[in-house]
């Protein structure tokens, strides 16, 4: 198979460098280009990082020198990965898409436009279509396709297979965020050590409509979202890695047996295809009742699985616990996968 060749915006931030770390690895995509801020261009990528991803820097990039974010300096690559932060993403995305570039982005900006698909492989790969039309309505040479917040990566899987086999009137979410999700200089020391931050700005606004258009539907080139009632009450917690959601959904539906099989057996294109970050199982149940853990489960698998536990149902109510890695799944390795997807389907 011919390499892949891909450019990456923001390689010395903490989703930049799983993303190295990551490709480094992979049987046929390239990482040939890298860039950061503009002081560290002409920077060998060695200089110009603080390494924090664990391990040696890989020798692929050790030596690679950073380029701007200018279009010209992307001309010999066949896709651009984004990972670049919300506040300076739109502008240097769209002069790539607008000069032909293909852009699979991490940043918020354009999730929720319906002409943007926001895709999490395994439940929406579908949503690729909605490419077809997107140069001739945006007057693109190129494409922009999107990742979903890491907490709407994790939390929309088990949900997919759920949308399908219950009937669920309303659906209150807690989140318990890994203070990773807010980049590495993100929150000072002191104030998450022994503490809880019960406010994370924005996440409890765009979790449920992420989650929505993730969870919609496809008619001819037009996407219907889906209509969950759907409340999220985010929190910070002081720990490193993994994002957890505490998932109550309403229903009359007491089906529990039924549905630890819907999610356990849930595979969807990634996994018919082999692709190569495709998890085996992207949803993990789990019967133990003090599971999923952070500290234990996330050092399984390859950091793309949703681990599920405590499916019980009372009272009017399914209860479940999420987890799942939020700088793998929920960033660098979703970003890998997507891109995988487009080219077995032939957007690239």
């Amino acid at each position: 198979m011919d390499k892949l060749r891909v450019s990456l915006l923001g390689s010395t931030g903490m989703v930049g460098q799983k993303m190295v770390k990551l490709l480094s690895k992979h049987p046929y995509i390239e990482l040939t280009k890298i860039s950061a801020s503009p002081s560290k261009i002409g920077k060998k990528y060695s200089e110009a990082v603080k390494w924090v991803e664990g391990g040696e820097i890989p020798d692929n990039v050790r030596e690679l020198k950073l380029v701007s974010t200018l279009p010209e300096d992307h001309k010999d690559v066949d896709v651009v990965l984004s990972a670049l932060p919300n506040e300076l993403a739109e502008d240097i995305e769209l002069k790539l898409v607008r000069e032909g570039k293909i852009v699979v982005s991490n940043a918020s900006p354009y999730r929720m436009d319906p002409e943007v698909p926001l895709i999490n492989p395994e439940i929406n790969w579908e949503h690729l279509e909605l490419l077809k039309s997107q140069k001739s309505k945006r007057n693109w040479k190129g494409l922009l396709i999107k990742n979903p917040n890491c907490t709407a990566s994790i939390l929309s899987l088990p949900l997919k297979p759920l949308l399908r086999d219950v009937k669920m009137n309303k659906i209150l979410i807690t989140t318990l965020q890994a203070v990773s999700g807010a980049g590495y200089n993100g929150l000072s020391f002191m104030s998450i050590e022994n503490n809880i931050i019960p406010y994370i700005k924005g996440e409890e606004e765009k979790i449920p409509k992420e989650i929505n258009k993730m969870l919609g539907i496809i008619n001819t080139d037009k996407l219907i979202e889906a209509n969950l009632d759907a409340n999220v009450t985010s929190i910070r917690v002081p720990t490193k890695v993994g994002h957890m959601g505490i998932i109550n959904i309403m229903t009359d539906e007491n089906k529990v047996d039924e549905i630890k099989k819907s999610l356990k057996y849930f595979k969807s294109l990634p996994q018919e295809k082999n692709l190569p970050t495709a998890p085996k199982s992207p949803i993990v149940v789990m019967d133990q009742e003090d599971r999923p853990q952070p500290e234990i489960d996330l050092k399984s698998g390859n950091g793309m699985e949703t681990y599920v536990g405590r499916i019980k149902y009372s009272d009017g109510i399914l209860r479940m616990i999420v987890l799942g890695d939020n700088l793998i799944r929920g960033a660098a390795g979703i970003t890998i996968l997507t891109v995988e997807v487009m080219k077995e389907l032939g957007y690239i």
